[in-house]
């Protein structure tokens, strides 16, 4: 499904940020010479939550690096999801979700990219996309809980204990899968100073 036999969405009129603006994608404009054309986070809509399905259960199946979803608890939280669409909207591209835990603290969740477009920034765009909603909705605290660490800390986070999150522990890890033999890091960053500004 596209945009041109949908029509206008109101995610189409969106704009992006500055700080959505970090990967390029690479197309061939009329005399054949390289062009790019700036990819940009969205909020996700109903339509989504299929592809976000698809790349979430790639990665676990492949890695393991990110826990299950299944397709209904993607549509029930589908309002806290940003994608990365293929220009031509044939596609998702990368997703991931906000997910507010309490009035100052929310979780970035479910950080999938395309496999074939690794190593491109989308998971950046997302990560940027999350904060910038993060900022706006007044939240002072953003964690992650990753098997890769490194990429967070590019971004500004800093390793912390889980046990900083008591709330996520009670509410979400002891049901988990890996609660008995987890794998994850958990990774914090303080939005004081942007709230600040």
């Amino acid at each position: 499904m596209t945009s041109e036999t949908i029509g206008p969405t109101a995610a189409a009129t969106i704009q992006p940020r500055a700080s959505e603006q970090h990967a390029l994608e690479e197309r061939r404009s009329e005399d054949g010479a390289a062009a790019t054309e700036p990819l940009c986070a969205e909020k996700a809509l109903i339509y989504d939550a299929p592809e976000i399905h698809r790349l979430i259960q790639y990665w676990f199946d492949t890695t393991g690096d990110v826990l299950p979803r299944t397709e209904g608890e993607i549509y029930e939280t589908i309002r806290d999801f940003v994608v990365v669409r293929d220009p031509k909207g044939a596609r998702l591209l990368a997703a991931g979700a906000l997910h507010v835990e309490w009035r100052d603290l929310a979780e970035i969740k479910s950080l999938v990219v395309d496999p074939s477009t690794q190593g491109r920034g989308l998971g950046r765009i997302i990560v940027d996309a999350c904060l910038d909603e993060a900022v706006d909705l007044g939240l002072k605290t953003v964690f992650a809980l990753t098997t890769t660490p490194a990429f967070f800390e590019r971004l500004g986070f800093r390793i912390s204990g889980v046990s900083a999150f008591p709330r996520k522990v009670w509410n979400e890890c002891f049901r988990c899968p890996k609660y008995n033999a987890c794998d994850e890091i958990a990774v914090t960053i303080d939005l004081r100073d942007r709230l600040d500004g």
